[in-house]
């Protein structure tokens, strides 16, 4: 692309700037209010039927035509002025806006019909993809990453691919942000202003000429946009300016340094990347399609700490501006620079999702923390196998008792009750033995780890019931384990205290049993039967 500078003054083009946002400004004001009228004349409206609706009238989505109108024309005025003075004409850079602007035409049809008629997701993102093919066709394309890669060229087919994905995120990005008045126009226009400044430094005019000609346009629909919204963005406004910022970021890219062609585009669209990564990350974690509609959205969260409507889209634009003010940091790039932009992102964007409290999240959080925790866990789970395998061969209650205590003392549970009621002959032949505790007709045996005192129904613990079944599906009891409630989480698989381990202990159990009974005198008149003793 020919640089204009070479040609022109600062001032002239500082004029034409100036004179082309004015102008398009004026005009997208003057279209948003003929374009609302016609709509709801037509009945080209939203009603407020789904429950992510937060409005509370049928109000036209159509703003993204007059935005599209007014930045058409103004961009055309910018050409036919350049075409009358020599010194400002671009020459090449024609053929870079055509093929800008013709798959962002196609864009922009598509969410016209999406507004009008309705489109399904697939659809849309076949006509997208072909959009963004357009774009690599026509040499805006990504060929390195040398921030991650080095200089060595991608490819053929892997430059097509990431490519593809740059388009399709960036412009469905701005459309998942679209869920507040003025929020997705708003956030847009950040971005533009960062993609402007940074084409101003790197001297790529057309770039600067087309974004100034998109922020007036932008800005003018807000004044109708913003809470209260008289009219919606709609998918042809928010498709068609994310297609054509991420076109504008490739383009951008031809000229500027590594880090500035990589970096800042990331960041200036920080906030409509944040919430489509967050959107796809959690209802990945949840099992949910990647396109089901919900109200998880950052606004949504934001409107559920109780902030009005109109403060959430404040809230958010002060974050595309901080977004915004760190990608121009970047404009000079070093390496402490990067790393410091990086970190206040990183460090932004950890304590603003733990601040919204996402469940997925706090999963994930849990499912880490584990596997800092793996190694006591694995220590914890040899504890209760080792007592497994035990519990198969002991045939003595004491025997039992050790057992159990060596198991359930080195793991996270703070208490266990064992209640076995035997059958009258076997109450008979268990009172000959000591050592066995008795209460009730039962024999009860019960550990509480040292320094604690868990009486049973006591407050602020949890426990499991696990009923004692011999592998004869003969019932012995239950076991009863208890445990304080902690931020900690339990470092021990509860599956193996559910499973065999049960079934091992009755089976001790049944064998104390049986041979008491195989021990014992035979008498008819109850003698043996001793008192029980309270455990």
């Amino acid at each position: 692309m020919r640089n204009g500078y070479d040609r022109v003054e600062e001032t002239q083009l500082t004029v034409l700037y100036l004179g082309i946002f004015g102008f398009s400004l004026t005009l997208s004001f003057i279209l948003t209010r003929y374009v609302r009228g016609l709509a709801t004349a037509r009945g080209w409206v939203q009603a407020p039927i789904s429950e992510r609706h937060l409005h509370e009238a049928p109000l036209p989505r159509l703003g993204g035509v007059a935005i599209f109108g007014a930045f058409v024309i103004s961009l055309g005025v910018a050409v036919v002025v350049a075409s009358f003075r020599p010194e400002l004409a671009f020459g090449s850079s024609l053929r870079v806006l055509t093929t800008i602007l013709v798959p962002a035409c196609l864009v922009f049809l598509l969410g016209l019909y999406d507004d009008i008629r309705s489109v399904g997701p697939y659809v849309k993102f076949t006509v997208q993809t072909i959009a963004a093919a357009m774009l690599w066709l026509g040499g805006l394309r990504i060929v390195h990453l040398p921030v991650l890669f080095g200089f060595r060229e991608f490819p053929w087919y892997v430059g097509l691919a990431i490519t593809v994905l740059w388009v399709l995120g960036i412009t469905n990005a701005f459309n998942l942000i679209d869920g507040l008045d003025g929020l997705a126009a708003g956030s847009a226009l950040f971005s533009t202003l960062v993609v402007f400044v940074v084409a101003l430094l790197s001297h790529a005019s057309l770039v600067a000429l087309t974004t100034i000609a998109l922020s007036g346009a932008v800005l003018g629909f807000l004044r109708f946009n913003f809470n209260p919204a008289t009219i919606f963005l709609g998918d042809s406004g928010s498709l068609f300016i994310g297609f054509l910022l991420s076109a504008l970021a490739l383009e951008g890219a031809q000229k500027a340094p590594t880090v500035i062609a990589v970096a800042i585009p990331v960041v200036s669209f920080g906030l409509p990347i944040l919430e489509t990564s967050i959107s796809v990350l959690r209802r990945l974690i949840s099992g949910r399609p990647v396109f089901t509609a919900d109200r998880e959205h950052i606004h949504h969260k934001l409107l559920q700490l109780g902030l009005s409507h109109r403060q959430v889209v404040i809230v958010l634009y002060a974050v595309s501006a901080l977004f915004a003010l760190l990608s121009l940091f970047l404009l000079w790039p070093t390496g402490s620079s990067l790393g410091l932009v990086l970190a206040v992102v990183g460090t932004g964007v950890w304590l603003g999702v733990q601040h919204l409290g996402y469940p997925e999240f706090g999963e994930i959080r849990r499912v880490a923390q584990r596997t800092l925790d793996q190694r006591q866990i694995v220590i914890n789970n040899l504890a209760i196998r080792r007592a497994t395998a035990e519990l198969r061969v002991a045939r003595d209650y004491q025997q039992i008792c050790r057992i159990l205590v060596a198991a359930f003392s080195a793991n996270d549970f703070d208490a266990i009750e064992i209640n076995v009621k035997p059958s009258l002959s076997e109450y008979q032949s268990l009172g000959e033995l000591e050592g066995i505790p008795f209460s009730d007709g039962e024999v009860h045996f019960r550990w509480n780890r040292p320094g604690t005192l868990l009486l049973p129904g006591a407050s602020r613990t949890w426990g499991l019931t696990l009923d004692l079944l011999t592998s004869a599906d003969l019932r012995r009891g239950a076991m009863h384990v208890q445990r304080r409630y902690h931020d900690r989480p339990l470092q021990l698989d509860v599956n193996l205290l559910i499973s065999e381990f049960p079934t091992a202990l009755a089976d001790a159990l049944d064998r104390v049993f049986v041979s008491a009974m195989a021990m014992a005198p035979k008498t008819s008149d109850g003698q043996g039967l001793v008192e029980a003793q309270a455990g």
